[in-house]
């Protein structure tokens, strides 16, 4: 399918830029599979769309204040960075200089490296030296440029002077990393709304947003209509801001992600589906760890931790299942479109044109039904993307 096919009029006063006033008091537009009516209601009207014995997968991860604001050495230059992820185990072919490996070792402090992506990239070149502070923060970070890499990236080692852990440091000195199509400074109240409730495990560059949606009242009023609610980990990535930049969209790739499912998960999910009972999938990041994993094992969720760049699209093409779980080999299968496995229902937010998320969402609710959905939430002023409005496809 050509990239076009996904482009549709969205005004920008529609994209929100400021959270609703409470977590469950979004929009909802509720889009039956089946071919069905729209409705236009709220999250808040879960409880009653749902049904008892249906389980809801939703993504634990946990933000990280991942944009880091700092001054090169010795220049005193601005320097942006974005924490995309850490090198683990650390390279073995790069040393610290001298004088930065005695500031480490006076300080007791381990060095990490990371994939960063840096502003003015074209200045920092390896070797380049850069702290990164806030005001009031009292702790600072160090950082070298190690070495390019692609897509604009750069390897960064990073210590601290004090000894602190160094997630300790990016806490107290970092940015919420709010995606660009909000034009505003984070502020404060973006740490807890940009976060879900279901966050524990940290590791992510951007929030699941169809988790932003789900309030402890709401949690709990869906609990007391009989559904169930799970949770796994999908630790999501700077691809998610990733933009398709092909014309024929079965070329475009995903960056891989981490992600893990739990023994109780799995077994949760297991007894829902032989049971019969629907498995909802609370946002595209819970969609494609439970869809990898089941085209990865015939159609079984099992607990397991891994690596994904699953692509769901909608249209013919080779089905690759897009994992590499530990200690599992990935199976590839022929199939004339995406199939869906493992989910029977969505729960997501309004995703910008051309986006691989919208493309995830075509595929399960069908191209030609979301796409006119999506024209009918432009019409309605229906608000887009992380800190907008929220459809329900079952």
């Amino acid at each position: 399918m050509h990239i076009r096919e996904f482009e549709f009029d969205l005004p920008p006063d529609l994209v929100a830029q400021e959270p609703p006033r409470r977590r469950d008091a979004a929009r909802l537009m509720y889009l039956p599979r089946d071919g069905g009516q729209i409705r236009h209601l709220h999250v808040t009207d879960l409880p009653q769309l749902l049904q008892p014995g249906d389980l809801l997968v939703v993504n634990d991860t946990r933000v990280l204040p991942a944009r880091l604001l700092g001054h090169r050495l010795p220049s005193g230059g601005a320097v942006e960075a974005l924490l995309v992820g850490r090198e683990q185990p650390a390279p073995s072919d790069v040393e610290l200089p001298a004088s930065a490996a005695l500031t480490v070792e006076a300080a007791g402090s381990a060095v990490e490296y990371w994939r960063v992506l840096v502003h003015p990239g074209q200045k920092l070149k390896p070797g380049a030296r850069v702290v990164f502070s806030r005001p009031g923060a009292g702790c600072v970070l160090q950082g070298e440029i190690v070495e390019r890499q692609s897509f604009g990236r750069r390897l960064m080692r990073l210590w601290t002077e004090d000894g602190r852990a160094i997630d300790e440091v990016v806490d107290a000195i970092g940015h919420v990393p709010l995606p660009p199509y909000i034009k505003r400074p984070d502020e404060n109240a973006d740490r807890d709304r940009y976060q879900t409730v279901f966050a524990t495990e940290r590791g992510s560059v951007a929030a699941p947003t169809a988790g932003l949606h789900f309030s402890p009242d709401l949690i709990d009023a869906l609990r007391a209509a009989g559904v169930d609610i799970t949770a796994i980990t999908l630790h999501v990535g700077y691809g998610t801001f990733q933009p398709v930049r092909v014309d024929e969209i079965e070329t475009h790739r995903l960056e891989s992600e981490r992600y893990a499912v739990s023994a109780e998960a799995a077994q949760l999910v297991t007894i829902a589906r032989r049971e019969g009972r629907r498995v909802i999938a609370v946002g595209t990041t819970a969609t494609r760890t439970l869809e990898a994993v089941g085209h990865a094992h015939g159609g079984s969720v099992v607990a397991g931790t891994g690596w994904t760049d699953l692509f769901i699209h909608p249209g013919d093409y080779a089905v690759d299942p897009g994992i590499r779980p530990t200690g599992h080999a990935a199976r590839d299968s022929e199939r004339p479109r995406f199939d869906f496995q493992v989910i029977t229902g969505l729960i997501t937010n309004f995703h910008v044109p051309r986006s691989s998320l919208l493309m995830l969402v075509c595929a399960f609710g069908g191209y030609q039904r979301v796409m006119a959905a999506y024209r009918t939430a432009v019409a309605e002023r229906y608000r887009f993307y992380s800190y907008g409005d929220a459809m329900l496809i079952v």
